[in-house]
Parts: structure tokens; sequence; C-alpha cells
């Protein structure tokens, strides 16, 4: 499938910062998570932030 980019430059840096405070949101959750002895499936929160950081990361890229 081929994108069509429509943002700029403003829009994709705003799209690729939301992927890095996503992706520190999740490494934080998961430290967290780690130092409380959470158990394994409660780590399993930890990806939705992940997911939010790489549609920041795929959008910015891919300037849609």
């Amino acid at each position: 499938m081929i994108a069509i980019p429509n943002i700029g430059p403003r829009g994709q840096v705003q799209r690729r910062r939301f992927g890095f405070i996503a992706l520190g949101a999740a490494a934080l959750l998961m430290v967290l998570l780690m130092i409380l002895g959470a158990p394994r499936a409660w780590r399993l929160l930890a990806l939705l932030p992940l997911w939010l950081s790489a549609l920041g990361f795929f959008q910015a890229r891919d300037k849609t």
C-alpha cells in the first residue's frame, strides 16, 4: 500500500516526539512494575505505550 504524505515537517516532529514520550512511558512502566515485583501478566500493560510509540514513529517516517 502506498502512503500519500499528508503532514509536513512540523507534523513529523510532533509525531516523532510523541513516539519518544510513549517509549519513555513504556520503559518507566516496565521498570516500575519490575521493582514492585508485579506478576508477568501485569507487564503486558507496557504493550499499549509501546504500540503508541510505534505508531508515532511509523507515522513520522511515512509522513501520514
